[in-house]
């Protein structure tokens, strides 16, 4: 018996093997810089294998590697403002998965790829908001991160955006961000569940795909302050990019 007969019937070794080292890159831009790993999976990850399983799989292996940091996050928080945003991720997560769930993998592929490079353009821009608060805003801003958070686990975005803009201290900032993808981790697993996204072969996977992730986000967080930030963000970028245009489905003929 070898790692070839737990994985699951529509994933070879080979595939496996290309999302381990698809996960690596990606947990290594989160261990160091703190964002991009979904932007970077996601787009890459989905044309291996089906996108409902590798979104599911990210959700999985990313929600175990934050889960230690939500106790200090907690602590540090603004817990009334982050509450209020979380409000919005409660019906933004569930609209997302209910597409996951209902569209070709095709079509889903189209959506991400775009997504992601919304997104990109978005941190590129270095937009901050920076007018005043508003509930319904803050509302509105967590329910679009639900949604992509939901449709392709890529939320991070608008909420970085949006809290590192607001006239509090960075650690708050940071908690507030670290305490709302908790609560947004732990909305997609519920509804992942109940639609059945979540299941033993999403899980199976993780476990193989899962260390190598961990392995990743600890060796780019042991870059951080020996390797310049500006470089590793340009790396990133470059990264996110190029898992764009290498996950388009019109490329499939040429890349296979």
């Amino acid at each position: 018996m070898n790692i070839a007969d737990f994985l699951p019937k529509d994933v070879s070794l080979s595939i496996a093997m290309a999302l381990c080292a698809v996960a690596f890159v990606s947990g290594t831009a989160r261990g160091f810089s703190g964002f991009g790993s979904a932007l970077i999976f996601m787009p890459l990850a989905s044309s291996i294998a089906a996108p409902r399983l590798v979104a599911a799989l990210l959700l999985v292996i990313d929600f175990i590697a934050a889960a230690p940091l939500l106790p200090d996050a907690w602590q540090k928080a603004d817990r009334r403002a982050t509450a209020v945003i979380v409000l919005g991720a409660l019906v933004g997560v569930p609209v997302g998965t209910y597409f996951l769930s209902v569209l070709e993998p095709v079509t889903t592929r189209w959506i991400i790829s775009c997504f992601v490079a919304a997104l990109l353009l978005l941190l590129l821009s270095g937009w901050r908001y920076r007018g005043r608060d508003h509930a319904w805003l803050s509302v509105g801003i967590g329910g679009l991160s639900g949604f992509c958070s939901g449709l392709a686990q890529t939320g991070g975005p608008p909420i970085v955006g949006y809290w590192l803009g607001r006239p509090i201290a960075p650690i708050v900032a940071r908690a507030n961000i670290l305490l709302f993808f908790g609560a947004s981790d732990f909305f997609s697993l519920i509804s992942y569940a109940t639609t059945g996204l979540i299941s033993r072969e999403s899980l199976v996977l993780s476990l193989i795909v899962g260390p190598v992730y961990a392995i990743g986000v600890a060796f780019g967080a042991s870059l951080f302050g020996r390797a310049s930030e500006k470089v590793f963000r340009t790396i990133c970028y470059a990264l996110i990019a190029i898992a764009v245009i290498a996950g388009l489905p019109v490329l499939d003929g040429i890349l296979r």
